[in-house]
């Protein structure tokens, strides 16, 4: 499904003295990365970046309450993304209308930060292969969260240094990092936030990541490995695993019966691709969140047009998310939006327009005005 009119079909509705409130969490790797530190707070100080504003109009198209953005260099103190809501989410784009989100999170990513290893055994240690999580400068790549209902940051959770020797049962391949290497290495290639959202009196949970995509790696499958271990931390996270410690040193998964929405560019398709074998299943095979299977009209129709490895393909093109090279991988389901059991899905889309829809103009064809991949999103009814 495309996204409807704005706020269509979202709202208040009374319920036995309850009030419940529907409400869009989307996810989106916005491929707002660049290439130098500083260069996205240059590029957002102005209105007129084409990216960035074709970026803010699908936000703007969508209208999502909680938002994930992935691949947005984080900045310290939030200049980035205080530039990015002033000079194009609360500019109208196009004749689409300006939205306003009032809150917002950032916080530090392992990318680009040194981790003083040769972590990819060419024999020099420096440069983004070397560093906890891939990138050239620390930050690079970084994620935020927008949201346009207050977010209870004094009870944020980060898991930014948790070590990926700490998770039992781990898949570190033991024979390609020295023992002084897997006693550093960091799990989340970038971070791994708990970001409790307040819906009335209680909190949604909107636990945000992006592991590394399974490749650019060897016969060891380092990447491979460490993506499988990223989607597992979710899924371990949610049922209450004893061993997560976040960054203040605050110990335990998420509390029974706690509501949540898992979100992010998992890097893994269910049945294409290059990931481990069942990595995403971790969590679609959870009995603890549902998968609402978003879909849009633009996948199978890119992947029926554009050929390639996507003609063989096992999975279903109309869940598709990110359009990626024709020869290998061919398209890929890479973006999740998976709420609890205990929300109850109203609707879910991705935003793929065919080519017929004016819209289309904001996802395009390589070189892409906006990114590779394509805003999800899921409207989940919370009680409050």
């Amino acid at each position: 499904m495309t996204a409807g009119p704005a706020d269509a079909g979202r709202g208040h509705h009374g319920h036995h003295g309850h009030q419940d409130r529907t409400l869009r969490f989307q996810t989106f790797n916005a491929s707002l990365n660049r290439a130098t530190a500083g260069e996205l707070v240059a590029d957002l100080s102005t209105p007129d970046d084409a990216q960035a504003a074709a970026v803010a109009e699908i936000v703007q198209r969508t209208r999502p309450d909680v938002l994930l953005l992935n691949e947005f260099d984080y900045v310290e103190g939030g200049k980035a993304v205080d530039l990015f809501r002033e000079n194009y989410l609360e500019v109208p784009q196009g004749d689409a209308e300006p939205i306003r989100y009032r809150y917002s999170y950032v916080a530090p990513s392992n990318t680009g930060v040194p981790s003083g290893h040769d972590l990819d055994n060419n024999g020099t240690v420096g440069g983004g292969n070397d560093a906890f999580g891939f990138g050239e400068f620390e930050g690079q790549y970084g994620l935020v969260v927008l949201s346009r209902l207050p977010i209870d940051t004094r009870k944020v959770r980060t898991f930014q240094h948790f070590r990926w020797a700490d998770m039992p049962g781990n898949l570190i391949p033991t024979a390609f990092y020295s023992p002084e290497e897997q006693a550093d290495l960091r799990l989340s290639s970038k971070s791994h936030w708990d970001v409790p959202i307040k819906v009335g009196r209680r909190s949604v949970h909107f636990l945000v990541s992006h592991p590394t995509p399974p490749t650019f790696d060897g016969l060891e499958d380092r990447n491979g490995r460490r993506n499988h271990d990223e989607i597992r931390f979710w899924a371990d996270y949610v049922a209450g695993a004893r061993y997560p410690y976040d960054d203040r040193g605050r110990r335990g998964g998420l509390a029974r019966g706690e509501s949540f929405v898992i979100a992010g560019d998992q890097n893994a398709d269910p049945l294409d691709g290059d990931s481990v074998d069942a990595a995403i299943d971790q969590l679609l095979g959870s009995p603890r969140l549902r998968d609402p299977l978003p879909t849009s009209a633009g996948g199978p129709e890119a992947a029926a047009r554009q050929g390639g490895a996507n003609a063989t393909h096992r999975g279903d093109p109309s869940y598709d998310t990110a359009d990626f090279a024709d020869t290998a991988p061919g398209n890929l389901r890479a973006d999740y939006v998976l709420p609890s059991r205990d929300l109850r899905v109203r609707d879910a889309g991705v935003f793929w327009p065919e080519p017929s829809d004016p819209l289309s103009r904001l996802t395009g064809e390589y070189p892409f005005p906006s990114s590779d991949h394509r805003a999800v999103w899921v409207d989940v009814k919370v009680r409050r």
